[in-house]
Order: structure tokens, then sequence, then C-alpha cells
């Protein structure tokens, strides 16, 4: 079944909470428009890919509450799904024009809920769909936190900077940046579960945090080690989403569609 942070969420986008879809779009944005410009092999713009990549996550928010977790879909395998149908329909549409027909608009249906094992689902896409959620929660915690403390975290976790040249830089003691840091870091443990909660349609996708190794560490000897672990993967997957991020950007402000 949902989650209830689900459920919570998908009520958002059903009462139209503009908040809810561009934390939709913010998130997941890139992943859908680099895999539907690696589908359209050249046969479609950066613009159609904007307008379909927008028509996927408006789709999907208008029909998620209808989602039957006992057909065995992921959350990601089902953002595929819409996709690949959102890209044909355009494909359809274009092959209809050209022999001087209309193709009119695929009605949506349930069988985006089901779990189409055509689908090219790798585990390149996958990872870039976890990637997301990780960057969701990086941004909720930049939000919610105190600027010096996010900022201690960013300069020590994203930018890997030792801890004295952070307390050397922002005329602070080592000691007081490690007590800050922590801060942060049990901030987002804490949001990355909110927003697995929130996009996890399978227990498979709600253990994905635990197998990157993102999981709160036990209270043992091993915790600082485990904490730079976790602050390792962590700057990872944000260097790898920041990439995403500059392709999707360099890929529409340098090709302009002419259709």
């Amino acid at each position: 079944m949902l989650t209830p942070m689900t459920t919570n969420f998908v009520g958002r986008l059903r009462a139209n909470d503009q908040a809810a879809w561009f934390e939709l779009w913010e998130t997941f944005g890139p992943v859908v428009r680099s895999q539907l410009t690696k589908w359209g092999k050249g046969r479609i713009g950066s613009q159609t890919v904007q307008d379909l990549s927008q028509e996927t996550l408006a789709a999907l928010s208008e029909s998620i509450d209808r989602f039957d977790p006992t057909r065995g879909a992921r959350f990601s395998t089902w953002l595929l799904a819409i996709a690949k149908h959102v890209l044909g329909d355009e494909l359809d549409r274009r092959q209809a024009l050209k022999r001087g027909g209309n193709q009119k608009p695929a009605v949506q249906h349930e069988d985006w809920m089901a779990c189409d094992r055509g689908l090219p689902a790798d585990a390149h896409y996958e990872a870039a769909v976890f990637r997301a959620k990780v960057e969701a929660a990086i941004r909720l915690v930049e939000k919610e936190s105190d600027f010096t403390d996010f900022t201690i975290f960013s300069l020590r976790v994203l930018e890997g900077k030792p801890g004295k040249e952070v307390a050397d830089s922002l005329g602070v003691s080592e000691p007081t940046i490690s007590r800050r840091l922590a801060k942060v870091r049990d901030c987002l443990r804490s949001k990355l579960q909110e927003v697995v909660a929130i996009y996890s349609f399978t227990e498979d996708e709600r253990t994905e945090a635990a197998r990157n190794g993102l999981v709160p560490p036990p209270k043992n000897i091993q915790a600082v080690h485990d904490d730079a672990l976790f602050d390792e993967a962590i700057a990872e997957i944000y260097h790898r989403q920041m990439d995403l991020r500059r392709q999707d950007q360099a890929q529409r402000l340098s090709d302009r569609d002419p259709r």
C-alpha cells in the first residue's frame, strides 16, 4: 500500500497545490528529459523534450492516486511508462501529419500502473531516479537549516574541504564545525527517509537508502566511520546529480527545436 506521506503528497497534487507540482517537476524533470532525449535519438529537439517532460509529470500527477501497488510497479517504472507513452503519442502525431492526417491524443489508461517488463528501466535510470530523491532531500535540509550550519555541511561534505580549513574560514573551532555538521547530517538522514517514503510505491524502493548506505548508523563505536561513509556517498550522489543538471541546462540552451 502507499505510505501516508505518499498519500498526503497525492492529496496536494489533486488539490492543485502548485508547490507540490513544482516539487515533482524540480525533482524528476531532469531525469525525465534525459530519458526522452535518449529515446528520441535526435528526432525531437530540446523544446519538445521540455514540453513532453512536463506532459509526463502532469499525467502522473493526475493519475497517481489510482496506482495499484498489487501490480508490482515501482514509482520509477511507472514514471518511465508514462514518459514512453507521451513520447510515443508525439511521434505518432508527427507521422500522421506527414501522411496528411490527424492523430488524436492517446487516452490515459490503467496500463501505466502495471509493470511493463519491456521498458528499459536499467540500472542507470534507476540510479538517476534515486539520486533525484537524494537531491530533493538536500534541498529540503537547506531550506530548514541555519545558514551557517548548511554552509558548513556544503563545504565539508559537498565540496570536500578539510575541517580545519572550514573552521579557519568561518572563524570557529573544529569541534564547533563537527557539532554543527552532525546536526545537518542528522536532519538529512531524516529528510531522506521522508522523501523516499513520498516517492516509493514498493518495499524495494523504500529500502533503496539502506542499500546505498544512507541509513542512520547504529549507536556503537563504528558511528564515526559510518558518518564518513554517509558523507562520501552523499557527495558522490550530489555531484553526479549536478552533472545531470548541467547537461540538462546545456542541452536546453544550445539545442533550439526548429519544429
